[in-house]
């Protein structure tokens, strides 16, 4: 069985996200919150709340009190860029540079290794 969760509209460049998403793809989920407890980026932060997120969900879906004897893990990871947000900051000579305020969409999903019994 299989959980997802989704984080939309996160104000930070979707490159920035990958480089932490792509070290907790396919580890258990005790791993992976250890590894985004102990890395030094924002984005850190964001996934380990969205890992958190999907935990529940699965123990929702599941109807389990206990997560933990299931072997959780990170199936499928990835990161989408979302929409940019325009704006303009002067230049020079009466000119106008355009900054763009990048967000993305990370969804993470999780899968037991462990069967549940019915």
């Amino acid at each position: 069985m299989e959980a997802v969760a989704r984080l939309k509209n996160c104000p930070m460049s979707a490159r920035k996200m990958r480089l932490v998403v792509d070290n907790i793809r396919g580890k258990s989920v005790d791993d992976a919150l250890n590894i985004l407890k102990f890395t030094n980026r924002e984005s850190a932060i964001w996934l380990e709340k969205l890992v958190l997120s999907a935990i529940s969900n699965w123990s929702n879906k599941a109807e389990s009190d206990n997560p933990e004897d299931f072997k959780l893990y990170i199936k499928t990871a990835y990161v989408d860029g979302g929409s940019s947000l325009k704006r303009f900051r002067p230049a020079p000579h009466g000119r106008a540079n355009r900054i763009r305020k990048r967000l993305n969409h990370v969804t993470v999903i999780v899968e037991n290794k462990v069967e549940l019994e019915d």
